[in-house]
């Protein structure tokens, strides 16, 4: 650049001042006009100037200078670690315009692993991962090919954000100079981001690779929830369903099934508007006992990837019950209602059954209910025990004893926060009704099948009992409710639920004495429900995971020492951490499995629990954001320069990734305007010849 000064230096050195001879003969050129001096002097700087620049030009031609990669970093070809995060989530199996989202996104990948040159690294990202191991920056980008063309779409895809960061930290393994971070996703608007934070480095550049997409019509099933509190083989449980309507159109007569056990047992028909959840209800009735694997499905769409709701459904092979006799009661009637002649193989109970005295060194864990049938007096300990049980999930029936002292049921009631007994009203043994049944609440879970509605009226027929004595009881709080009211206002039927388990207080014993219903048709069906009720609280339908997220599964009935795994379709099987509780064992699973399914809880060959995993309910919305809409909320989420690469549609994307890493090439430009400059500079020598001043 110094040869610029050149031109200068041979100007100046022209510069001669002239010196000054007086002649009286021409002393009219003292009279030149000043213009046509002015007009010389403008075309020798105007040469200058365009020598001094056709000079510039050439040495900035043959610098070869570029504009600045849009890529980022402190030198455009240093090298870098390239991390391609490609989203296989579920969402990637729709079809687009220009093939399956998925195959796009791979086909953009390609591309960036095409621009990879010698010294770089490649971290392939997928947003969903079966493996636990973390994927880590490698030199290789034919392994990198390798991984890409073994990944599938698959549920249990991490929000967009929350992959970003994570891939982002998995590159900060790396010791090379650049980081480029590149995204090929259809970019679903339900799973970019969600509430949690997510932060990037501020100098690593985001590159959006969209696929092309369009609107889908598709059904997703957002939860499936079993109503019932009691399930038995042969008896009905209610089930329902959370269908959205995720296209443009509305569905009418819309048909969506259950199955169980591999056979469909249930269908509903419904409207589905655009973009409204809506409600169905089913009603099936199990076959068998056991964990029943079962699933919601809808009809054929354009997405099939969401097409059933797994859940499952717990009909006890047995139910443990215990019975505890009070001092001083006969409970002959709870005893025949139990028996093995009257249980017959309709009814899986296993009943123990243990005095009064034995109560406090019973171990109540090992129950599923445990039915006080009259106790005289209960101790603090045993007050404790019961309280504590109940707590932790266990269903307790106490049927009152006319020898009791009211402080120790009160004791029991209070730490339950029940309420209170307030005596006795009629006499043991009297003709005379204290009371009858007043309003009954049918629609508990508890009387399902119980009570048979008459043909043409609204409500069912609820058999009266003569009552001669009965407990009065006050409620109080808010966790209770009266299932049967008597006409006198106070409850005979009352439920208390405290901590995950439940508490049901008869207002009579079963004997004679307090009233005939041990011989009503009522007693046995309304004991059987009871028992049924109290001891399903925990265990009628097994919980539903989320593929892919962290999760918490309690599991109790298994010996401290066992070893559980999880057992999934096509012979999956998992280990996850587990930790002993009092009474329980606690899986903990760092992220769930991503094939939705039904899993059984294994302890050996025993299955002591089965659970349902399913896609997150956002992956059925496939409604995909613009790439400058992404691209705001992704640099929203992640504090991130985020910047949709437009060439991403096209068939050269590793020269357009190439051309924003090294920056665009302008020497041709500098070349031209050096011409040009010596062309100009040719004109004015020649044809520009300033006018004369006239003498």
């Amino acid at each position: 650049m110094a040869a610029v000064a050149m031109p200068l230096f041979l100007h100046l050195f022209n510069l001669r001042q002239p010196q000054t001879v007086e002649f009286s003969s021409l002393a009219f050129v003292k009279e030149l006009q000043e213009s046509a001096v002015q007009r010389v002097r403008i075309k020798e700087w105007l040469l200058l100037a365009l020598r001094m620049l056709a000079i510039a030009c050439l040495v900035m031609a043959f610098a070869q200078p570029t504009l600045t990669g849009s890529l980022g970093g402190a030198v455009g070809t240093a090298p870098t670690t390239h991390v391609v995060v490609v989203d296989n989530s579920l969402s990637m199996a729709a079809d687009g315009d220009g093939g399956s989202y998925f195959d796009q996104a791979v086909q953009h990948a390609q591309g960036v692993l095409d621009a990879v040159e010698e010294g770089d690294e490649v971290l392939l990202w997928p947003t969903a991962r079966t493996e636990e191991r973390r994927p880590a920056p490698i030199a290789n980008a034919d392994v990198a090919r390798q991984a890409l063309a073994e990944l599938e779409p698959q549920a249990g895809g991490a929000p967009l954000a929350q992959a970003l960061e994570r891939a982002a930290q998995a590159a900060s393994e790396s010791d090379l100079p650049q980081t480029a971070l590149y995204v090929a996703s259809d970019f679903q608007a339900s799973t970019l981001g969600d509430s949690l934070e997510a932060a990037l480095p501020d100098d690593l550049p985001v590159q959006l690779l969209p696929v092309d997409t369009r609107r889908q019509s598709n059904v997703g099933i957002a939860d499936v929830t079993v109503t019932s509190r009691i399930a038995e083989v042969g008896q009905p449980v209610q089930l329902e369903a959370t269908l959205v309507n995720h296209g443009p159109d509305p569905l009418p007569d819309y048909v969506a099934s259950v199955y169980l056990a591999g056979e469909r047992v249930a269908q509903a028909t419904t409207t589905l508007e655009p973009g409204l959840e809506t409600t169905v209800s089913f009603t099936v009735t199990p076959q068998e006992r056991g964990w029943l694997g079962g699933a919601v499905a809808t009809e054929d769409d354009d997405f099939p990837a969401d097409d059933r709701h797994h859940f499952t459904l717990h009909v006890p092979e047995e139910r443990r019950v215990l019975r505890v006799r009070g001092e001083g009661q006969a409970p002959r009637y709870v005893d025949l209602a139990l028996s093995s002649e009257m249980i017959a193989d309709r009814i899986a109970l296993r009943t123990t059954s243990i005095p009064e005295q034995d109560l406090a060194s019973a171990e109540l864990g090992q129950y599923d209910a445990v039915l006080l049938v009259g106790p005289r007096s209960l101790s603090s300990g045993e007050v404790e025990a019961l309280a504590r049980y109940v707590n932790r999930g266990g269903g307790l029936l106490l049927f009152p004893n006319a020898q009791a002292r009211p402080d120790d049921y009160n004791a029991l009631l209070g730490a339950v926060g029940a309420g209170s007994v307030r005596g006795f009203s009629g006499a043991l043994g009297a003709d005379r009704t204290v009371a009858s049944f007043g309003r009954v609440d049918l629609a508990h879970p508890l009387f399902e099948g119980v009570f048979q509605q008459q043909r043409g009226d609204d409500e069912a027929s609820v058999e009266q009992p003569d009552l001669h004595y009965t407990l009065n009881f006050r409620p109080s709080g808010q966790s209770g409710q009266s299932l049967i009211e008597l006409s006198n206002g106070r409850p005979f039927l009352h439920e208390v639920r405290h901590g995950s388990g439940r508490l049901l207080l008869m207002a009579v014993a079963p004997t004679r004495a307090w009233s005939d219903l041990p011989v009503r048709g009522l007693f046995v069906p309304l004991l059987y429900r009871s028992v049924y009720y109290l001891s399903a609280s925990t265990s009628v339908a097994g919980k539903q995971l989320v593929a892919g997220r962290p999760a918490e599964l309690r599991v109790t009935g298994v010996a401290p020492a066992a070893s559980l795994r999880l057992v999934g379709p096509e012979g999956l099987e998992l280990r996850p951490e587990q930790r002993n509780l009092f009474g329980a064992t606690l899986l903990i699973l760092d992220t769930a499995p991503v094939t939705p399914g039904a899993y059984a809880v294994q302890d050996g060959a025993t299955q002591v629990q089965r659970i349902a995993i399913n896609s997150a309910p956002a992956e059925s919305n496939l409604r995909s954001a613009p790439p400058a809409t992404a691209a705001q909320t992704l640099q929203a989420a992640t504090g991130a320069s985020v910047q949709a690469v437009s060439e991403a549609g096209s068939t050269d994307l590793a020269e357009a990734l190439r051309t924003r890493r090294a920056g665009v090439e302008i020497w041709n430009v500098f070349l031209a305007l050096a011409l040009g400059a010596l062309l100009a500079e040719m004109g004015v020598a020649r044809l520009w010849t300033p006018e004369r001043a006239s003498a």
